[in-house]
């Protein structure tokens, strides 16, 4: 089984921990690493279980806690090296990774894809053990046929949801900013991430929507757009609620 802690999601930070057995990895670091700390005892997850530290991109909201959370659990950080050259870490263990080349952290298999966002190499992960696939794909513009093909198949797919076309169009950001949202190296909307969900329609996937955006969306929109477009219940859709909600999902 594959036990995944969704404990931040969104353009305030992101952070997600998968365990198997006695190894873990966190994906992404992207509040302080005093609130990731806090949020990890809150859940349950035991700090030397982690044993990697995979890095999506380099944008603060996935970043600014990698350093610290890297020396405090003396892990490893993962990632690629244009992301790892365009930040900061500070003093950390690296270790560099390919873009469609699978490496492994303990029993868990890990093959990073490509994903259309504004960042120097920006992947997504599928990370796989026993039989069994997690899909964590946001910050992405438009779904990359690498992570669509990965899709049908995971078990869990953590896939971006960030806003909804109108709220956007309508909404406070600036108009540079919303063509950069909207654009192919943005953030996926509701309509995007539902039709990529229709088209590898998987009756046992369990899907959790991600990275949803503060001020062009709302838990209750991106669930009902997702649910229209693919006729999957409504129940069965799983996000965040409120800024400082966590969720714990099993496969």
């Amino acid at each position: 089984m594959l036990e995944v802690h969704v404990l931040a999601s969104g353009s305030d930070g992101n952070c997600t921990v998968v365990v198997h057995e006695d190894h873990a990895v966190m994906v992404d670091a992207g509040l302080s690493g005093k609130r990731i700390s806090e949020l990890m005892n809150l859940n349950g997850i035991d700090d030397s279980l982690i044993k990697a530290l995979l890095i999506t991109h380099e944008h603060s909201d996935h970043v600014h806690g990698a350093g610290v959370m890297a020396r405090k659990l003396d892990i490893p950080v993962h990632c690629n090296e244009r992301t790892f050259t365009s930040y900061g870490f500070g003093k950390v263990t690296y270790s560099k990774i390919t873009t469609m080349e699978t490496f492994t952290s303990g029993p868990m298999s890990i093959m990073p894809l490509p994903t259309s966002h504004n960042a120097s190499e920006p992947n997504a992960f599928i990370i796989s053990a026993d039989s069994k696939k997690v899909l964590i794909a946001t910050d992405t513009g438009k779904m990359t046929p690498e992570v669509e093909n990965e899709l049908h198949g995971a078990d869990l797919a953590i896939l971006e949801s960030n806003y909804d076309k109108h709220m956007l169009a309508t909404g406070p950001y600036p108009p540079m900013l919303k063509r950069l949202v909207g654009s192919e190296i943005g953030h996926l909307s509701n309509v995007e991430c539902a039709n990529s969900l229709k088209r590898t329609m998987n009756g046992s996937r369990k899907i959790f929507l991600a990275h949803l955006s503060r001020n062009n969306n709302t838990p209750d929109t991106a669930r009902e757009t997702v649910s229209e477009i693919t006729g999957i219940k409504r129940s069965k859709i799983d996000c965040l609620e409120f800024k400082g909600d966590t969720r714990i999902i099993r496969v």
